[in-house]
């Protein structure tokens, strides 16, 4: 009978753990949601800030930015030609040879009239963890506006809060929704259940990316620091 008692106990301790890890993901997201709102603002009405961390997404093999990237760095530039940033840092992937999203976005940006010498690259921004932690730690920025869409800045502005910026959101969603295709909305927007539900974790264990180097401190010697 005690041994029956143990077992029903156990089990009913399973359940509930169970019941909360499917719950956790989307609890995580709704309180992540509520408190990014107080960090966010119109473009308009930015406060301002001397760098603007541009996350990247999808660029195709022709160079061409992804509806989705091509709004952070419009958006980007907007901000800097407004005077509500003095640089530029594009971070994205570049993890292969063939795949560059850093450069397509510096690119871009100095296509719409950003000088060349205020918009820098970070080539390891492989997740957005690993964007907001170099951004810290690498190239020495402690105060930011990241820009990237509504749906993904309440994750991005709890990283970079959480590893020690001074962070401000501006969505850049110019294009939705006839920009971006309803399929990769809807992917984009369901995935930040787990994916913020896994960077709640990684602020608390505050690891270092894969891929780290020599600092870069990019608002040194420009009258920035």
């Amino acid at each position: 009978m005690a041994f029956q008692r143990v077992g029903r106990v156990a089990l009913k301790v399973f359940a509930v753990a169970v019941v909360l890890a499917l719950l956790y993901p989307f609890v995580a997201r709704a309180a992540v949601v509520l408190w990014s709102r107080a960090h966010v603002h119109p473009a308009a009405e930015a406060p301002g800030r001397r760098v603007a961390l541009v996350l990247g997404a999808r660029v195709y093999r022709s160079g061409r930015l992804s509806a989705m990237l091509a709004d952070r760095v419009s958006a980007a530039a907007a901000l800097y030609h407004a005077g509500k940033v003095d640089v530029l840092l594009m971070s994205g992937d570049n993890s292969s040879l063939d795949y560059n999203e850093p450069d397509a976005m510096r690119e871009a940006a100095i296509a719409l009239g950003v000088p060349a010498e205020d918009v820098f690259v970070d080539y390891a921004g492989r997740r957005t963890y690993d964007s907001c932690y170099r951004a810290r730690h690498i190239f020495g920025v402690d105060d930011a506006t990241v820009v990237t869409q509504e749906f993904h800045l309440p994750r991005a502005l709890m990283l970079c809060r959480g590893l020690g910026i001074d962070a401000a959101g501006v969505a850049a969603d110019d294009q939705r929704p006839w920009g971006y295709s309803r399929r990769s909305l809807t992917y984009s927007q369901i995935r930040e259940f787990p994916a913020t539900a896994v960077a709640v974790l990684d602020v608390l264990r505050r690891q270092e990316p894969p891929v780290m180097g020599e600092p870069i401190p990019i608002l040194q010697g420009r009258g920035l620091d």
